[in-house]
């Protein structure tokens, strides 16, 4: 089925539901990161410039229950007070996104207060025409996350009752099966996606199901555990898999190599040969690092050591990759028509161990360039294209790292699947 978008559906004088990821850092109440703020608002003006009556939006902040018992338990350990309003008030309130976004909009933005999200129809129907709402945080109330779809069912309920169309361009949650992201779906009688859901959707999925070939995937991250269902499904298409971070030591070590201290994952041996074996079956090439820079300790600053080879020695630990790796990788990209990158090759945290990392960007970026698809996908990949500044260098940087995941995983997801029709 085809996915149904804003564009399919005649907002003039209708009150609207809308699923935002406004999901952002925040400290002491004030907005670190705007970017899934502003990635929402070419949906938000379109459906108020077609005439919208009323435009209400959703959205989580944390989760005010589980973050407030987190962050309780570590002012416990290192002996400081803690202030749990305080740190809500702080992190979790939808407030000042409300008049954060009024500010990025130019117009009002109303908050339908701290209450939560229950009983607000009538406050919303007593609005003036073509204004903006938003709703406080779906997950100040259990029944979002409920596993139980009838205890969902309260909620979404609660939410559909706010407009007759449902508008869901919230990615980064799409693979939940929320309240608010899902479940609501059933009582409205139109959803539709929003305009960075259809970007999305319109990148990422083709990659799983008919790329322009040749692809070549980039994977990295720690652990292979966390990435099999994925490398499973890239190798359906790929021809060239780059495997980095620390994740590529356990296929190494499975490989016969020395890695001496470095990350490694034991029990997914088996797995990572099969992984190789399933590739050389297909015809795929899997890029390992040729070369490392090391350290002996994973410290910001310990000193970068290179080992010009792909065994490291017992007393140290692989951090980022070697300049061999770097022209290997400058070499397999150069065929490629489609890259998909989905975690780093080393730790790009520590200014010592980003240069790997910082070197695949760029020549990812001159890709794009020659009419190259190249898709960043993932939560480390966006946070490291932003450190270098070449997301506007990328065809499309995902806003959802577990659903950017899921998705090239070949999963359907939720968010995703009740915009289609």
């Amino acid at each position: 089925m085809a996915l149904k978008t804003v564009k399919d559906v005649d907002f003039k004088g209708k009150s609207v539901i809308m699923r935002v990821d406004f999901n952002v850092p925040m400290k002491e109440g004030i907005v670190q990161d705007d970017t899934r703020i502003t990635a929402a608002i070419p949906t938000i003006t379109y459906i108020l410039e077609k005439g919208a009556k009323t435009l209400t939006l959703a959205s989580h902040l944390g989760d005010p229950a589980k973050d407030a018992a987190k962050a309780q338990e570590k002012a416990a350990k290192s002996g400081q007070s803690f202030d749990e309003a305080a740190f809500i008030q702080g992190k979790c309130r939808m407030r000042p996104v409300a008049d954060y976004l009024a500010k990025k909009l130019g117009k009002p933005v109303v908050f339908a207060g701290e209450d939560g999200c229950f009983g607000k129809k009538t406050f919303i129907e007593g609005q003036a025409a073509g204004t903006v709402i938003m709703l406080e945080n779906t997950r100040f109330h259990k029944e979002e996350t409920a596993k139980d779809a009838a205890a969902r069912e309260k909620l979404a309920r609660e939410l559909a009752g706010y407009g007759e169309i449902f508008v869901n361009d919230a990615f980064g949650t799409a693979h939940r099966d929320h309240a608010s992201t899902a479940s609501i779906a059933q009582f409205v009688k139109v959803s539709v996606a929003g305009f960075l859901m259809e970007k999305e959707v319109n990148y990422l999925e083709p990659i799983v199901t008919n790329p322009v070939k040749p692809l070549a995937a980039i994977i990295g991250g720690a652990k292979v555990s966390s990435k099999i269902a994925v490398l499973g499904s890239l190798l359906q298409n790929a021809k060239t898999l780059i495997i980095g971070g620390g994740m590529a030591f356990t296929f190494l070590k499975a490989q016969g190599h020395k890695i001496g201290k470095s990350l490694v994952e034991d029990d997914q041996l088996d797995t990572a040969k099969k992984i190789l074996a399933d590739a050389a079956a297909k015809g795929a090439e899997i890029v390992l690092p040729l070369d490392h820079v090391c350290a002996e300790a994973f410290d910001a600053a310990a000193k970068g050591m290179p080992v010009d080879g792909v065994d490291v020695p017992d007393n140290l630990m692989g951090m980022d990759v070697g300049p061999k790796t770097i022209k290997k990788y400058e070499t397999v990209l150069a065929a490629a028509k489609t890259i998909v990158w989905n975690g780093p090759v080393g730790v790009f945290e520590f200014d010592a161990f980003g240069k790997g990392t910082a070197e695949l960007a760029k020549i990812i970026a001159a890709r794009t360039d020659n009419g190259v698809i190249t898709v960043v996908g993932g939560g480390d990949s966006v946070a490291a294209v932003n450190k270098f500044k070449l997301a506007e260098k990328m065809s499309h940087v995902s806003t959802g790292g577990g659903a950017s995941l899921e998705l090239l995983e070949g999963k359907k997801l939720p968010g995703i699947e009740v915009c289609k029709g």
